[in-house]
């Protein structure tokens, strides 16, 4: 068998990093698609040229065709704008979904067994567009953000704590969005939950943090928003797939009855793996953890509703 390869639909801070960081895991040969086509040529020349120096020596291609995203084993959607001063809720959705919606034409006529990771926002609704718009399993269509969420959680818990981040876990669920739900109890530092080392006015702070996490970089940053976390995060899951690792990540999926959920993606803890989402991990969750988990849902499927991308989905 040959390497695998990795697509990544959409080069700009985000999609490029995200490229690096899995050359540097030498898994794959990856491909980069962007309507820029002489920045995104550039852009993969460059991480070549960087290859003897960081020791990979993976194939990277930049193209503008996405037919060169043929016969994938996963392709990475961050194509989409991001929400430009004056721009309405609304207006990015339709924006962006028009996008997602060619991508998701372009990767179902080249990529058909690819596991898809959507990464454009708003994640939640997009991986409604990107399941109706391809016809794939749903176990082959998943959404980044419980990762990236749960590491910004991590990094803040080790922070207070005075620890390593490696010896922190972390579980998001929800939406991917302010009504995100941090989960304390299942948050851990060495096997220890964090309510046994914090107290809860601690807690709550890290918990509000985690949810504005993006938004504080964007406050710095004025005319950007993260891309090296989110890329690593990617990244993760890109391993997950190729490699076949089954780890476990809070990942946007599709549920059909998980959590008293319906018909919706959302972020939950599920095993990753080659054919994508191998099973979905169900938490004994308290009364109150369940209210703001369906509470996200239902903001999720408020969103999917404006739009009209909602539909049902059967085996």
């Amino acid at each position: 068998m040959g390497r695998k390869k990795v697509s990544i639909i959409g080069a700009g801070n985000v999609g490029a990093t995200a490229a690096y960081y899995v050359a540097e895991k030498v898994i794959a040969d990856i491909v980069m698609v962007d309507v820029a086509e002489g920045a995104t040529r550039a852009k993969a020349l460059d991480f070549l040229h960087a290859g003897p120096v960081e020791g990979y020596d993976v194939s990277i291609v930049g193209s503008s065709d996405l037919a060169a995203i043929a016969e994938s084993d996963v392709v990475v959607v961050t194509a989409g704008l991001p929400r430009t001063p004056g721009m309405d809720r609304m207006d990015l959705l339709k924006v962006n979904s028009d996008i997602v919606k060619a991508v998701s034409r372009g990767i179902a006529e080249h990529a058909r067994n690819a596991v898809v990771i959507v990464v454009t926002n708003p994640l939640d609704i997009l991986c409604h567009v990107v399941l109706r718009t391809t016809g794939f399993d749903l176990r082959r269509v998943v959404g980044m953000a419980g990762i990236l969420d749960a590491t910004r959680l991590r990094y803040f818990v080790a922070d207070t704590v005075g620890c390593s981040v490696a010896d922190v876990d972390a579980v998001v669920m929800g939406g991917h969005g302010d009504q995100m739900v941090p989960l304390p109890r299942f948050t851990t530092v060495a096997g220890i939950p964090i309510p046994k080392l914090m107290d809860a006015a601690t807690i709550a702070k890290l918990v509000d943090r985690t949810r504005k996490g993006g938004a504080e970089i964007v406050s710095y940053l004025k005319t950007g928003s993260a891309y090296y976390a989110p890329a690593a995060a990617i990244a993760e899951m890109v391993e997950a797939v190729v490699t076949d690792r089954k780890n476990v990540a809070p990942c946007a999926v599709f549920l059909r009855g998980e959590y008293g959920i319906e018909d919706l993606f959302i972020g939950v803890p599920v095993v990753l793996g080659r054919n994508g989402v191998e099973r979905i991990v169900e938490l004994d969750l308290s009364q109150e953890e369940q209210r703001q988990l369906s509470e996200s849902a239902e903001a999720v499927r408020e969103g999917v509703a404006e739009l009209d991308t909602f539909f049902t989905v059967t085996k």
